[in-house]
């Protein structure tokens, strides 16, 4: 682990996130995740789906 990581750490530790960051990050986390699964059961809409892959980049037409 990088040493930056480590202090980083330490000062997380002594100041940890107030309440209102950390339920912002959780709802962050569960928007994120409600995405993907709606992407994988098929049920996002067509004009938000990347058409190319996970990985298929842009096409030309």
């Amino acid at each position: 682990m990088n040493p930056f990581w480590l202090i980083r750490l330490a000062r997380w530790a002594r100041h940890p996130p107030g309440g209102r960051q950390v339920v912002f990050v959780i709802a962050v986390v569960v928007i994120c995740l409600v995405i993907v699964a709606l992407a994988r059961s098929g049920l996002w809409p067509d004009w938000a789906r990347l058409h190319g892959g996970w990985r298929g980049g842009w096409h030309r037409p």
